[in-house]
C-alpha cells in the first residue's frame, strides 16, 4: 500500500454537558422515586424487600442510562477526511487551558 493514497481523518467529539443533562436528571427522578417507595415499603414487616426494590430499580434502569448515554456520545462524534499536506491544528474550545505540572528543587 503506498502512502500517498492513504487518507487521515479527523475525529472530534462535539459532545456537552447539556446534551445529557436530561438524561442524567431523569435517572435521578427515577432513583428518588424508588427511595420513597423503599422508604413506604419500611413500613412493612419484612424491610428486605425495600431492598430489594431499590436495588432492582437500580439494576433495571441502569442498562437503558449506559445505552441512552452512549448512543448519545456516538452520536456526537464527527469523523472528517483531512487532504494530506493539511496543517492539523487543535479546534478552539477543546484545548485544555491548564499548565502541566514543573517540579520543583
Amino acid at each position: 500500500m503506498n502512502k500517498n493514497n492513504i487518507q487521515h481523518y479527523r475525529l472530534v467529539c462535539t459532545l456537552t454537558f447539556g446534551d445529557i443533562y436530561g438524561q442524567i436528571i431523569v435517572w435521578l427522578i427515577t432513583i428518588t422515586v424508588s427511595l420513597a417507595s423503599a422508604l413506604a415499603l419500611m413500613g412493612a414487616r419484612r424491610p428486605v424487600y425495600a431492598l430489594a426494590t431499590v436495588g432492582l430499580v437500580i439494576f433495571l434502569t441502569l442498562p437503558f442510562l449506559l445505552f441512552a448515554f452512549v448512543t448519545t456520545l456516538i452520536n456526537h462524534i464527527e469523523v472528517t477526511a483531512v487532504e494530506p499536506g493539511t496543517k492539523m491544528e487543535p479546534i478552539p474550545g477543546n484545548v485544555s487551558q491548564q499548565q502541566p505540572v514543573q517540579a520543583t528543587s
